[in-house]
């Protein structure tokens, strides 16, 4: 173990003690604390968002990895270095998707058409088990409608988000005549 050479840090973390006190895990808990601080800083805080199942399987991954540290499960120090790897693993994966939207696509996915022209695109919303009802509750909260036949372009991110972009409207045009031989004019509304 990285820690049988500190005596001191042997006793505060309880090292190869078995069971752990209660203030070996608290102090354990405030050094994990500290570390994935460090870890989330590293990683840029991509993970703390709504992103790609890249980033959610790294939180999910990191919490499990952190927590058996704190347990004692695992060895302490070495629990954190896997943890490091972990980050930096995350962090050239996202590196490698950015160059290459071949790789991005391998770990992060692709978006999917759900509406086309006002059109429900019902091959992709099978394909993504998302009901009539969930779309029309994302057009809800993404552009203030709940027809179709209003979005000009509607996808499934990446991230799992629906984002809609509605259609433009035909321009209303107003003629409005002055005077008897007088010139019509005409007024176009957006």
């Amino acid at each position: 173990m990285i820690g049988e050479n500190w005596p001191v840090v042997n006793v505060f973390l309880g090292l190869g003690q078995d069971p752990l006190t209660l203030w070996h895990m608290a102090a354990r808990t405030f050094i994990v604390y500290l570390a994935a601080i460090i870890l989330v800083r590293l990683g840029e805080k991509r993970f703390l968002g709504k992103y790609a199942a890249l980033d959610v399987i790294l939180g999910f991954a990191l919490g499990s990895i952190l927590s058996s540290a704190v347990t004692g499960s695992s060895a302490f120090f070495e629990t954190l270095g896997a943890s490091l790897v972990l980050v930096l693993l995350h962090w050239l994966f996202a590196v490698l998707a950015f160059h290459s939207d071949r790789f991005g696509d391998l770990v992060k996915g692709n978006k999917r058409m759900l509406i086309k022209d006002g059109q429900i695109q019902w091959d992709a919303m099978q394909a993504t088990h998302i009901s009539e009802k969930d779309l029309l509750a994302a057009l809800r909260t993404a552009v203030q409608t709940e027809d179709p036949q209003q979005i000009k372009i509607a996808h499934l991110e990446r991230s799992g988000d629906i984002s809609a972009i509605p259609r433009q409207g035909e321009p209303q045009i107003i003629e409005v005549q002055v005077e008897n031989g007088v010139q019509v004019v005409r007024i176009k509304m957006d």
